[in-house]
Protein backbone atom coordinates (compact mmCIF):
# COMPACT_ATOMS: atom_id res chain seq x y z
CA UNK A 1 0.00 0.00 0.00
CA UNK A 2 1.27 3.56 -1.02
CA UNK A 3 1.13 6.13 1.97
CA UNK A 4 0.71 9.79 0.57
CA UNK A 5 2.27 12.79 2.56
CA UNK A 6 1.58 16.40 1.52
CA UNK A 7 4.16 19.14 2.03
CA UNK A 8 4.60 22.74 0.45
CA UNK A 9 7.45 23.02 -2.17
CA UNK A 10 8.99 25.43 0.22
CA UNK A 11 9.59 22.92 2.75
CA UNK A 12 13.32 21.18 2.80
CA UNK A 13 13.05 18.10 0.88
CA UNK A 14 13.79 14.86 3.08
CA UNK A 15 14.59 11.51 2.66
CA UNK A 16 11.75 10.81 3.97
CA UNK A 17 9.38 12.48 1.33
CA UNK A 18 9.53 9.24 -0.68
CA UNK A 19 8.55 9.72 -4.44
CA UNK A 20 8.31 12.98 -4.74
CA UNK A 21 5.25 14.78 -7.07
CA UNK A 22 4.45 18.15 -7.87
CA UNK A 23 0.84 18.61 -8.18
CA UNK A 24 0.45 22.71 -9.05
CA UNK A 25 -1.17 23.02 -12.82
CA UNK A 26 1.39 26.35 -12.71
CA UNK A 27 5.03 26.42 -11.46
CA UNK A 28 5.34 27.88 -7.65
CA UNK A 29 5.94 31.39 -7.94
CA UNK A 30 9.71 32.56 -7.16
CA UNK A 31 10.46 29.03 -7.29
CA UNK A 32 13.74 28.11 -9.51
CA UNK A 33 13.43 24.60 -12.08
CA UNK A 34 16.24 23.87 -10.30
CA UNK A 35 15.55 24.76 -6.66
CA UNK A 36 12.73 22.36 -6.53
CA UNK A 37 13.58 18.56 -6.24
CA UNK A 38 10.82 16.37 -7.84
CA UNK A 39 10.68 13.13 -9.37
CA UNK A 40 7.63 13.80 -11.26
CA UNK A 41 5.14 16.89 -12.37
CA UNK A 42 1.33 15.47 -12.29
CA UNK A 43 -0.60 18.47 -14.23
CA UNK A 44 -3.02 16.06 -15.55
CA UNK A 45 -4.74 15.34 -11.85
CA UNK A 46 -5.14 19.45 -10.76
CA UNK A 47 -8.25 21.11 -11.10
CA UNK A 48 -9.42 21.87 -14.25
CA UNK A 49 -8.89 25.63 -14.65
CA UNK A 50 -12.09 27.28 -14.42
CA UNK A 51 -12.76 25.12 -11.00
CA UNK A 52 -9.07 26.26 -9.42
CA UNK A 53 -10.01 30.00 -10.59
CA UNK A 54 -14.28 29.43 -8.93
CA UNK A 55 -12.52 28.01 -5.66
CA UNK A 56 -9.63 30.76 -5.50
CA UNK A 57 -12.09 33.62 -5.17
CA UNK A 58 -13.14 32.23 -1.79
CA UNK A 59 -11.58 29.61 -0.60
CA UNK A 60 -13.09 29.44 3.08
CA UNK A 61 -16.67 29.48 2.37
CA UNK A 62 -16.17 27.36 -1.63
CA UNK A 63 -13.70 24.41 0.17
CA UNK A 64 -16.85 22.01 0.58
CA UNK A 65 -18.27 22.76 -2.63
CA UNK A 66 -14.72 22.67 -4.48
CA UNK A 67 -13.33 19.23 -2.60
CA UNK A 68 -16.64 17.37 -4.39
CA UNK A 69 -16.19 19.08 -7.66
CA UNK A 70 -12.80 17.89 -7.72
CA UNK A 71 -13.47 14.38 -6.44
CA UNK A 72 -15.92 14.27 -9.14
CA UNK A 73 -13.35 15.45 -11.70
CA UNK A 74 -11.22 13.10 -10.57
CA UNK A 75 -13.17 9.99 -10.43
CA UNK A 76 -13.90 10.72 -14.31
CA UNK A 77 -10.50 10.79 -15.44
CA UNK A 78 -8.97 8.54 -17.49
CA UNK A 79 -4.84 10.85 -16.26
CA UNK A 80 -6.32 9.49 -12.31
CA UNK A 81 -6.48 5.79 -13.07
CA UNK A 82 -2.99 6.08 -15.05
CA UNK A 83 -1.65 8.40 -12.03
CA UNK A 84 -2.86 6.00 -9.26
CA UNK A 85 -1.43 2.96 -11.55
CA UNK A 86 1.88 4.87 -11.49
CA UNK A 87 2.40 5.63 -8.11
CA UNK A 88 0.92 2.47 -6.27
CA UNK A 89 4.95 0.90 -7.27
CA UNK A 90 6.22 3.71 -4.37
CA UNK A 91 5.48 2.88 -1.01
CA UNK A 92 5.62 6.47 0.11
CA UNK A 93 4.88 9.44 -2.18
CA UNK A 94 4.63 13.13 -1.10
CA UNK A 95 2.96 15.53 -2.94
CA UNK A 96 3.81 18.48 -3.46
CA UNK A 97 1.95 22.08 -3.49
CA UNK A 98 2.55 26.04 -3.24
CA UNK A 99 -0.49 27.24 -2.02
CA UNK A 100 -0.12 29.47 1.22
CA UNK A 101 -3.55 27.64 2.18
CA UNK A 102 -2.01 24.62 4.14
CA UNK A 103 -6.00 23.10 5.19
CA UNK A 104 -7.97 23.83 2.52
CA UNK A 105 -6.21 23.57 -1.25
CA UNK A 106 -6.64 20.86 -4.04
CA UNK A 107 -3.45 18.81 -2.65
CA UNK A 108 -5.28 17.86 0.45
CA UNK A 109 -8.65 17.00 -1.60
CA UNK A 110 -6.11 14.75 -4.00
CA UNK A 111 -4.49 13.19 -0.80
CA UNK A 112 -7.94 12.19 0.79
CA UNK A 113 -9.11 11.07 -2.85
CA UNK A 114 -6.03 8.43 -3.30
CA UNK A 115 -6.38 7.54 0.37
CA UNK A 116 -9.74 5.54 -0.26
CA UNK A 117 -7.86 4.20 -3.92
CA UNK A 118 -4.75 3.23 -2.74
Amino acid sequence: MTQVEIKRVYEEPSDQDGYRILVDRLWPRGMKREGLKYDYWAKEVTPSNDLRKWFHADVEKRWDAFADMYQKELESSDATKAFIDKIRAYPKVTLLYASRETERNHARALKQFLDTRL
